[in-house]
């Protein structure tokens, strides 16, 4: 399955800004029938980087998956290429 059909786009909050800079993590807006498993495939192919895990919860928004990196690549990396900043 093509990644860009699991992840639709990071949620940015302020919240979610001060996790990326504690917790390394972004928070993304998924495709509600994904897995954690698929969630994780899919950004680790879309941004070239390392999963340490996904957390996920579903929200009136839609499902959203906490994607936390390994500590070789920075949450600060990820939202600058996507544009976050």
């Amino acid at each position: 399955m093509d990644p860009y059909d699991i992840i639709f786009h990071p949620f940015v909050t302020e919240k979610t800004m001060n996790f990326m800079e504690k917790n390394n993590a972004i928070e993304f807006v998924v495709r509600r029938t994904a897995s954690k498993k698929e969630i994780k495939n899919a950004i680790e192919e879309m941004f070239e980087v390392k999963v340490k895990n996904v957390n996920t919860r579903i929200s009136k928004d839609g499902k959203h998956a906490i994607v936390k990196f390994m500590p070789d690549f920075k949450a600060e990396d990820v939202g600058m290429r996507i544009g976050i900043f």
